[in-house]
């Protein structure tokens, strides 16, 4: 498990990245004003995937003795420690402050891998999720799997319900499903092809716990955009996109049942699809209400840069040098 130079450098030589003018100066202008000063050290991390940070959460279902030890050899620490709310024994996530990346497992069918590498912020909404054991679970936007997996590290679910409307991204969360999870709780998930905003209609009340990671203006992304006109009608496209997050949640919360959790997130910095969002549906839905999530913020403050101002339900990771986590918008509600 141990990187050799040779894995450690590997994107040395490559040609980087190309950054996509038409986007940046459309987000140069947004979150200017949105962000203030924040911003110039935000797109400082946006702008240079050389200094990007991975982080490796270790699969409990394929365990290995080596690999922890390996990891700390290497400058890896735990990512969540002391002081969090909710923080199962078996939930283990390993960051380290230089840029690199771990090497990533293969696929290989009857096999299960050892660790699934991501961006450390997307962990922050599952552990706001507080899944426990035994509890129904709906995942409504799961594809890749990444937020699947990790909700079956901290609990076993009684029923797990992993939606994806896309036909592509949908297999590649049941090959994500299948590489992490052995076959006994695999009959505990429910993979399907719905369109998220009609699941609350048709599975009203069932789920005590929902997961609305919904689809957004991934910024990290959108930024490499290699095609200028995809880019350009993406950006004409953004604003519906805040309609669309609007739908999905008031979805998620006619899934809900009375007493039960969802998290909303994404990985934008966009005020239009995160807070305006959760204050739409506040406004609009009488049967839900905000959980104050600020003592997770407080509990993992040492490793993640939060932007300031925000209520005391919601949360926003911005990135920064030695500390590249993010952008990733984290909102709690309970329906009453």
């Amino acid at each position: 498990f141990f990187l050799s130079p040779k894995l450690e450098n590997k994107t040395e030589g490559k040609p980087q990245k190309q950054i996509c003018r038409v986007v940046l100066d459309h987000f140069e202008k947004q979150y200017t004003a949105e962000l203030g000063s924040a911003w110039s050290s935000v797109r400082d991390v946006l702008t240079n995937p050389l200094c990007w940070q991975h982080s490796v959460l270790l699969n409990r279902f394929s365990p290995c003795t080596d690999l922890e030890n390996s990891l700390c050899v290497q400058g890896y620490h735990s990512a969540f420690q002391g002081g969090l709310p909710y923080l199962p024994a078996a939930f283990k996530c390993y960051i380290r402050r230089t840029p690199g990346r771990f090497p990533a497992q293969k696929h290989q069918p009857g096999k299960l891998k050892e660790y699934y590498l991501l961006n450390a912020a997307s962990l922050l909404p599952v552990l706001a999720l507080e899944v426990k054991d035994g509890e129904s679970v709906l995942d409504l936007c799961a594809a890749p799997g990444g937020k699947a997996v990790a909700i079956l590290q901290c609990a076993c679910p009684g029923w797990f319900h992993c939606n994806e409307y896309d036909d592509l991204r949908a297999r590649w969360l049941e090959e994500t499903i299948e590489s992490f999870i052995p076959e006994p709780l695999l009959n505990l998930i429910m993979v399907s092809k719905l369109d998220g905003r009609h699941i609350g209609d048709l599975k009203p009340e069932l789920y005590d716990k929902v997961l609305v990671d919904t689809p957004c203006s991934n910024d990290r992304s959108w930024l490499f955009s290699s095609d200028i006109h995809q880019a350009t009608l993406r950006l004409i496209q953004r604003k519906e996109l805040s309609y669309l997050q609007f739908q999905l949640l008031r979805s998620a919360i006619k899934a809900l049942r009375p007493g039960g959790c969802l998290v909303y997130s994404t990985c934008t910095l966009s005020k239009a699809e995160n807070s305006d969002v959760i204050n739409l549906i506040l406004n609009c839905c009488s049967n839900v209400v905000p959980v104050d999530i600020r003592e997770m913020g407080r509990a993992v403050s040492q490793e993640f840069t939060f932007l300031d101002g925000l209520q005391q339900h919601e949360l926003l990771v911005l990135p920064e040098r030695g500390r590249a986590w993010g952008p990733m918008y984290v909102a709690k509600l309970q329906k009453i």
